[in-house]
């Protein structure tokens, strides 16, 4: 893997554990690890949703092999929160993981 092409320093985030005073989850998100990326946006999609427009951002982001990374997490970079949607490893020579993200908006 060329390490070169990771020039994102991201934040992978997790939701922390815990509970409000109702017994409620919290809803905080606390930090896994930060790590350095490569950001690649796929597409950007107009969608019609409610009577009013919605785009969807679509982003690969490779990172060094992890295994302790789900679908559950979320990605930060310079503000922009991407939700990960899947979990890509490279089986074949145990080098990288890819996450299928979607910008949150808001």
């Amino acid at each position: 893997m060329d390490i070169g092409k990771l020039n994102c320093r991201v934040t992978i985030q997790q939701r922390a554990a815990g509970q409000d005073a109702t017994g409620k989850p919290n809803g905080a998100w606390g930090t896994l690890d930060t790590v350095w990326a490569s950001i690649r946006h796929e597409t950007g999609a107009e969608f019609i949703r409610a009577d009013h427009d919605t785009s969807v951002v679509k982003a690969s982001i490779r990172i060094r092999r992890r295994l302790d990374v789900t679908n559950a997490m979320r990605v930060v970079y310079e503000g922009t929160v991407y939700q990960v949607r899947a979990v890509l490893q490279d089986h074949a020579r145990k080098q990288h993981t890819d996450l299928v993200c979607e910008v949150v908006n808001g």
